[in-house]
């Protein structure tokens, strides 16, 4: 299989300016995805590892990756990537008057590493039709006694 991502061109209009005709801008459609079971699968037909065993690690990979978020660890994969909580919330006037309440959300910042900052700067491109839109969606009417 060729090594490239496929987009297709949409339109968007500035929110702000509501008035003006809209831009044609590249959309990534995504191909597939992976799951940890095909991981496996490619994993093992690279290496000595079996599929099973490659399996177990990366489910392992998750229980621990959690736990680190959980205790507020940074996680660093390798050249892979870096993980670390962050939080949102409102800000109090003096040190003193802060508490958790003020916290309103946690989110993981993911930092990409060499091997994906290396993957993106070499990425080749290739147009496809688009497969989603909204519009699209609010054009298309099902009619009751037509099957979907």
């Amino acid at each position: 299989m060729a090594r490239s991502v496929t987009y297709s061109v949409v339109p968007r209009r500035n929110p702000s300016e509501k008035n003006t005709p809209p831009k044609f801008y590249a959309q990534a459609q995504a191909r597939g995805d992976v799951n940890i079971r095909e991981m496996s699968e490619r994993i093992q037909s690279s290496c000595t590892v079996n599929k099973a065993d490659v399996y177990a690690v990366l489910v392992a990979l998750e229980d621990v990756v959690a736990e680190a978020i959980q205790n507020g660890e940074i996680v660093r994969l390798g050249e892979l990537c870096t993980l670390q909580v962050s939080l949102n919330g409102k800000g109090a006037l003096t040190e003193e008057d802060y508490d958790t309440s003020l916290i309103k959300r946690a989110k993981i910042n993911f930092r990409p590493g060499t091997v994906l900052a290396n993957a993106l700067a070499s990425l080749t491109f290739s147009k496809v039709n688009v497969k989603y839109t909204k519009e699209a969606e609010e054009d298309e009417e099902v009619l009751p006694d037509e099957e979907p």
